[in-house]
């Protein structure tokens, strides 16, 4: 299960309209990990002059791998945590996630980050089964 939903959270979907405030709050308990690596992108992007911020190292564990993955797999997730952030997310590999500014979507350096290039010269066996 990718997330733990409250009931409060839960009677709100089911009534039809969900605070996207009380979901991001979801996915910051229940994915940490993720949540706090995109924050932590977040303010190095911010921080700095570079024209995105990304990590390169693996998780620790393969339970943050999973908490990761499913973070970013998820349309809802990841389009909650780049209004949140207000960022755009670019995702090469089982933990090389890159924050933008959301207007460089359309921009070189994020079509080069994101091109089959990219995500070919991005590969290494140790990936395989992540």
């Amino acid at each position: 299960m990718s997330l733990d939903v409250s009931p409060q959270l839960l009677a709100e979907a089911e009534n039809g309209k969900v605070r996207e405030e009380d979901f991001v709050d979801t996915v910051r308990t229940s994915l940490p990990y993720a949540y706090d690596l995109v924050a932590r992108l977040t303010g190095e992007l911010r921080s700095g002059t570079a024209e995105f911020a990304d990590n390169q190292t693996p998780p620790p564990s393969e339970k943050e791998r999973g908490q990761l993955l499913r973070a970013l797999s998820s349309d809802a997730i990841r389009g909650s945590l780049e209004r949140h952030f207000g960022v755009a997310l670019a995702f090469q590999n089982c933990h090389r996630v890159a924050v933008f500014q959301p207007e460089a979507r359309t921009g070189e350096t994020y079509a080069r980050f994101t091109s089959l290039r990219a995500q070919i010269l991005n590969q290494s066996p140790e990936f395989r089964d992540c």
